[in-house]
């Protein structure tokens, strides 16, 4: 148990959050420091939960805030910003009713008893974004994904995508495969037993693709890898202690799920042209929420990283930081784990980077392939990390194995750190991040070259409302 059991003293961090998001229409942002680079040219679009209250009634988990977009544009003239609310049909209702009506993953629906069985969960959309061609969609792995319009981020609706019927979800993690632009991404679907679903698709969007594969219980799975031809899954020792006060709205699924390190960590692997399993396995336990990527290596070895966590304990945390205040520690370091696809036999487990790891990726063209760098979200090295939000961002060398990290100063919060390419020059690319500065409970956008994340950014823009702390996000590029 790593609880700490000392007196918390509330960080700046918690302003962030204590005010849902206010929106904004297209507005053009100031400089505060430097100028948009030549080359970085397209739009960063960033989701997150940014309303966690509603007539005095908070939510029971930071998972559960409403989602809003922040789309940040950048062109030859300068920077233009919107924030937006997800329009999802939950959102509405409690906006008409000026209260919360739904339960979601940490919280039962408020009121009567009986609203827990009618409202037992709203899809907030919170979680992720994928940008395609014509439209971006919202992303939150309970449901199907809301599509917006790409400008505007005005709400068009729930989007299935040619394939995803009432129960299909659809994670907030797709992969895609940059030289071929296919999709993969899967969903779970509940039951006395769950079913993972896999999905292709094809640049599109739209689903050519399905596959089920039935799963022991109800696991908690929020991401995978694609690794060269493989889909892969690293299934935790978390579990659903009883399905069913969940399915009759009684309990929260976020307060069900039970750290259970005797079953070990399940290894799924499948192939990805037919989404065929191809083999399973078992490992020692540790619970991840996200992988930065995963490769086959000259052996046929696939390599497979992660920010992997001893225990559950992140749960906690993540409740915590939707009151303000954390004194739960929940440490993740970056590993990497050895697999044989024929048999899922892990053959060797290692920590590559001795500080905390989170949200962790890689460039997109790398996405599936070996990558020289991987890019995350961390803290500085004083902080007490109980006590905290993530406060900085990082890069890591594997080629000299070089650890360099962006000092934000003081009372300053990062967001996920977005790796951009500058598309006429491969030598040279940026990792922007949106900065809550506690100091002056404001939010800026900053912009660091990669190759000097220790310098000071390129570029910092101001925004015109602070934006709550969130998830993930994506570049399109113009």
């Amino acid at each position: 148990m790593h609880t700490i059991n000392k007196k918390s003293t509330k960080k700046n961090w918690g302003q962030a959050i204590a005010q849902p998001g206010i929106e904004f229409s297209r507005t053009k942002l100031q400089f505060v420091f430097g100028n948009i680079p030549e080359g970085l040219r397209g739009t960063l679009y960033r989701n997150g939960p940014a309303r966690l209250e509603r007539g005095g009634i908070h939510v029971g988990h930071w998972f559960d805030g409403d989602g809003a977009i922040l789309a940040i544009n950048f062109t030859d003239v300068g920077a233009s910003g919107v924030y937006r609310y997800v329009q999802t049909s939950g959102y509405q209702e409690e906006e008409k009713a000026g209260k919360l009506l739904y339960g979601n993953y940490g919280m039962t629906a408020p009121g009567a008893i009986w609203n827990q069985w009618r409202r037992p969960i709203k899809n907030v959309a919170n979680t992720s974004v994928l940008a395609l061609a014509d439209k971006l969609l919202a992303l939150w792995e309970g449901d199907r994904p809301y599509a917006l319009d790409l400008e505007s981020l005005e709400t068009q609706g729930i989007d299935d995508l040619d394939a995803l019927h009432l129960g299909l979800g659809y994670s907030a993690h797709p992969k895609v495969d940059d030289k071929t632009k296919e999709i993969f991404n899967f969903g779970l679907s509940l039951g006395l037993n769950a079913t993972l679903n896999i999905y292709k698709s094809d640049f599109t969007g739209k689903i050519r693709q399905k596959a089920k594969f039935p799963l022991k219980g109800v696991p908690l799975i929020h991401d995978f890898v694609l690794a060269g031809q493989y889909l892969v899954f690293f299934v935790p020792a978390v579990k659903v202690n009883n399905i069913w006060p969940i399915l009759f709205g009684t309990s929260t699924y976020g307060d069900s799920l039970k750290w259970c390190p005797e079953v070990g960590t399940q290894v799924l692997v499948f192939n990805r042209e037919d989404l065929s399993l191809v083999s399973r396995g078992f490992t020692e336990p540790w619970f991840q929420w996200h992988f930065a990527n995963g490769y086959v290596d000259a052996s046929g070895t696939v390599i497979v990283d992660i920010a992997r966590y001893e225990d559950f304990q992140t749960n906690q945390y993540l409740k915590q930081v939707a009151t303000g205040e954390t004194h739960t520690l929940a440490e993740a370091r970056l590993t990497r784990v050895h697999l044989r696809p024929d048999t899922g036999q892990v053959t060797a487990i290692q920590e590559l980077v001795d500080r905390h790891c989170e949200f962790p990726s890689v460039p997109q063209q790398n996405v599936g392939q070996a990558s020289r760098y991987t890019y995350m979200s961390t803290f500085r090295p004083e902080s007490d990390i109980s006590q905290e939000i993530l406060n900085a961002i990082a890069r890591f060398d594997h080629h000299t194995q070089t650890f360099t990290a962006a000092d934000l100063g003081a009372n300053r919060y990062c967001s996920e750190p977005i790796h951009v390419q500058n598309q006429q020059n491969p030598n040279q690319s940026w990792l922007i991040t949106v900065v809550y500065d506690g100091n002056s409970h404001s939010s800026e956008v900053w912009v660091f070259d990669c190759d000097r994340l220790d310098d000071t950014p390129v570029c910092k823009l101001g925004l015109p409302s602070v934006i709550p702390p969130g998830f993930h996000g994506t570049w399109k590029p113009d």
